[in-house]
């Protein structure tokens, strides 16, 4: 099957799904370091269909506040290695984040924080696979392919709404 996509609004600006299989494949940002031709986007979708309706239903209650976590099927494609740090930044927590370092110790490859970064900024489903969630191990923002200012707003988005949902109970 070819891959088709759809283009939604988000307070980051316009995003591109792209569905493969009836899963989301992708998630490019506009200006988007690493951004692949317009081209291999596939022909334009229905946004009203599935999986566009459920991802566009899903990052609209995350844009909210309402939704801290995904349930979507995924398309991810990349080497073993991008795909093992794609997954681990799966596990980092709403509001919550992890450096370059602490993931590759987490691969069992304590030396290999350079390559962790490189495969978190291939990251073809930014915000749902939340790249943006991992910093340098000084506390700093490095490098995000969407933006430092993007990268900046999720997470002080994601640190005020998941201090807000505590301060609840």
């Amino acid at each position: 099957m070819n891959p088709t996509h759809v283009v939604v609004d988000s307070p980051v600006g316009p995003l591109t799904l792209v569905a493969l299989d009836g899963a989301l494949s992708a998630l490019h940002m506009d200006m988007q370091r690493h951004r692949p031709p317009a081209e291999t986007f596939g022909a334009p979708g229905d946004p009203h269909t599935d999986p566009f309706a459920t991802v566009a239903e899903q990052l609209s209650a995350y844009f909210a506040g309402e939704l801290t976590e995904f349930d979507l099927p995924l398309t991810l494609r990349g080497t073993p290695f991008q795909q093992r740090v794609w997954g681990l930044l799966q596990e980092i927590p709403y509001g919550e984040t992890a450096t370059y370092g602490q993931l590759a110790t987490e691969l069992g490859k304590p030396s290999a924080s350079r390559a962790v970064g490189l495969a978190n900024g291939r990251n073809p489903i930014s915000v749902i696979v939340p790249c943006h969630r991992v910093i340098g191990s000084t506390g700093d923002l490095t490098g995000y392919g969407g933006g430092l200012d993007r990268k900046r707003y999720l997470l002080d988005f994601e640190r005020k709404t998941h201090a807000a949902q505590n301060a609840l109970f």
